[in-house]
């Protein structure tokens, strides 16, 4: 007659939401980690480079929008973090680029081993703890 009453742990958020981030989203956050780094290392506070990236977000964005949203016969909705990201890409690609200006790298990757090591543990980093909390959560 008596069942089996099992504790009911709450997920803290961070472990949740790892245990649920997609490949996909692993991807975007590895760009997001890597764009970081960038950032941090070779940051210029020229007023001119961030609207300049502001600019072309706003552009570019609105036209990715509008071609993602009304390209078909019907409207297609996005979430709201879609629609972010959709501005946040061309923001970060068009930052990134004139960051590394001048600066020696291959194609994105910095010509210091050990910056381009350091964001790369930082992404395997997002990836392990994404599979460690998939795995606890489904061990019970």
């Amino acid at each position: 007659m008596s069942a089996e009453v099992r504790p009911t742990t709450r997920w803290p958020w961070l472990a949740r939401y790892l245990a649920e981030l997609t490949t996909p989203r692993q991807v975007l956050w590895c760009y997001l980690i890597w764009w970081s780094f960038v950032l941090i290392r070779y940051f210029d506070p020229s007023l001119s480079l961030w609207l300049s990236s502001l600019g072309i977000s706003v552009i570019i964005g609105t036209g990715l929008y509008l071609s993602t949203a009304y390209g078909g016969r019907t409207r297609t909705a996005l979430e709201p973090w879609q629609i972010a990201r959709l501005y946040m890409m061309p923001f970060c690609v068009s930052s990134f680029a004139a960051l590394i200006k001048g600066h020696g790298f291959l194609l994105v990757f910095d010509p210091s081993p050990g910056a381009n090591v350091s964001a790369l543990l930082a992404c395997g980093a997002l990836v392990g703890g994404a599979a460690l909390a998939r795995r606890a959560r489904a061990a019970g």
